[in-house]
């Protein structure tokens, strides 16, 4: 059991990170620690793409001759790694979208902490 968990390290980590993402969305009740909870959270989703994209002992998918079939097997296959590329820049819009929302809720309401502003908008 703890050779399972030493191999796959990573994935641990991966955890602790979505955990502590989640944590910061749901329980803290300040607007910019869920924003930042949020982008923990992507941060980790994207690592975790990646992480599972891994194949050791591989090689880039460059054709060079002709290769067979187990030859083909050692690539990697760089179709995860595009998508979290995109994942990133959509990610990052997210964020700038969040805090520019979240500049204006506090002009308008002076605060930040989501009971206050539930009460300040009635």
């Amino acid at each position: 059991m703890f050779e399972l968990i030493i191999g796959h390290y990573d994935y641990l980590f991966i955890v602790v990170l979505i955990t502590i993402g989640l944590y910061g969305m749901i329980i803290k009740k300040n607007l910019v620690k869920k924003v930042i909870g949020m982008s923990i959270f992507q941060s980790a989703i994207i690592l975790f793409y990646i992480s599972s994209a891994v194949k050791y002992n591989s090689t880039v998918p460059i054709l060079v001759d002709e290769l067979s079939t187990s030859e083909v097997i050692t690539y990697i296959n760089p179709l995860p790694h595009a998508l979290m590329l995109t994942a990133i820049v959509v990610g990052v819009a997210t964020v700038g979208v969040a805090f520019a929302l979240l500049v204006l809720i506090y002009k308008r309401y002076h605060t930040f902490d989501e009971n206050e502003l539930i009460e300040r908008m009635k």
